[in-house]
C-alpha cells in the first residue's frame, strides 16, 4: 500500500505542471474529494490505495496550514474514520478544480509561444524545498525579541496560540523576519513531549500547549499521538508504547504537549 509523500513542499510551481504530471498538492486534493464522496477516512484511504495513517497525516497537515479546518471528524461513522469536508473544504476543492482546467488551457497557450518548458520545470523541481518534519504550522510573526546572538521569534497561529522559536540573529536577517510577516514553523515529532493534563503543570520549555488527543497510532515500540490544540492545529508526537499505556492515552483525553523554542525551525516564502 503506497503512502502519500510525507515531505511538505513549502514552495511550488503550479503554473508549470503539465496535464501528464499532477499539480502540486493534487494527491491531497484527491483525498479531499474522496472524503467528500464517501464520508469516511477509512474508505477514502482504501479507494486511493493509501494507508489510514497516511490519510490522517495528510489531513492534519492540510488543516494546520489552512485558515479554517477543511476536514472534520464525523461522530458515529461506519467502518471507522468517519469524516466530512467543511464548507471551506468543499470551496477549496471547487476552486482547485476550476484552477486546474484554466491552468491546462494556459499551458497550451504558453507552449505555443515559448516551446518546450521541461528545462525550466526541471530547474524549479530542484529548487523546490521539501521538509520531513511531521509538524508544520503557519502563522504570523507577532514579536521579535532581539538578543546579542540569538533572537526569540513569536508566531501567532490561526487559533491565537503563540509558538516561540529561538534562532540566530543571522537567520533573522537572512529570512527577513519582521512583525506582521507570514512564516512557517517546523518541529520534528520526536522533539515533542506529551504529558497528562495536570493542573498547575509547569515546564521550562518555551512552547507549552494543552489540547485533546485526536488520534493514536500504535506500533510495537512507539506510539504516534496527535493532539489538537485550540484553533484546530494538530501537534504530532512520538512516545514509547509503555509511556502511552502508563498515561492511559486515548482519543478524547486531555493532554499537554511541549517542546523547546530552540527545536523550532522557521521558514518563509
Amino acid at each position: 500500500m503506497r503512502e502519500i509523500d510525507e515531505t511538505v513542499g513549502l514552495t511550488g510551481h503550479l503554473w508549470l505542471q503539465k496535464a501528464d504530471k499532477p499539480f502540486v498538492g493534487q494527491d491531497r486534493i484527491r483525498l479531499l474529494e474522496k472524503i467528500d464522496q464517501l464520508g469516511s477516512m477509512n474508505k477514502a484511504a482504501k479507494s486511493l490505495g493509501i494507508s489510514y495513517r497516511s490519510a490522517w497525516d495528510a489531513v492534519n497537515l492540510i488543516n494546520n496550514l489552512s485558515d479554517a479546518p477543511l476536514v472534520e471528524k464525523a461522530s458515529g461513522g461506519k467502518g471507522g474514520g468517519g469524516a466530512y469536508l467543511t464548507e471551506s473544504g468543499r470551496d477549496l476543492v471547487r476552486k482547485y478544480q476550476f484552477l486546474q482546467q484554466e491552468h491546462q488551457s494556459f499551458l497550451a497557450t504558453l507552449e505555443e509561444k515559448l516551446g518546450d518548458l521541461s528545462g525550466l520545470e526541471n530547474f524549479l523541481d530542484r529548487v523546490t524545498m521539501k521538509v520531513s518534519a511531521r509538524n508544520v504550522f503557519y502563522g504570523t510573526v507577532s514579536q521579535v525579541s532581539n538578543g546579542t546572538v540569538h533572537v526569540e521569534v513569536t508566531l501567532t497561529l490561526k487559533g491565537g496560540s503563540l509558538l516561540k522559536a529561538i534562532v540566530t540573529r543571522r537567520a533573522v536577517d537572512s529570512l527577513g523576519l519582521r512583525e506582521g510577516q507570514p512564516a512557517y514553523a517546523l518541529v520534528q515529532a520526536g522533539s515533542v513531549v506529551v504529558a497528562d493534563d495536570m493542573a498547575g503543570f509547569r515546564v521550562s520549555a518555551g512552547n507549552f500547549f494543552k489540547g485533546t488527543v485526536s488520534r493514536l497510532h500504535g506500533g510495537l515500540v512507539n506510539t504516534e499521538v496527535d493532539i489538537e490544540i485550540p484553533g484546530g492545529d494538530t501537534i504530532s508526537a512520538v512516545v514509547t508504547l509503555e509511556s502511552a499505556q502508563r498515561m492511559g492515552l486515548q482519543a478524547g483525553n486531555r493532554a499537554c504537549v511541549f517542546f523547546k523554542a530552540s527545536q523550532v525551525i522557521l521558514g518563509v516564502r
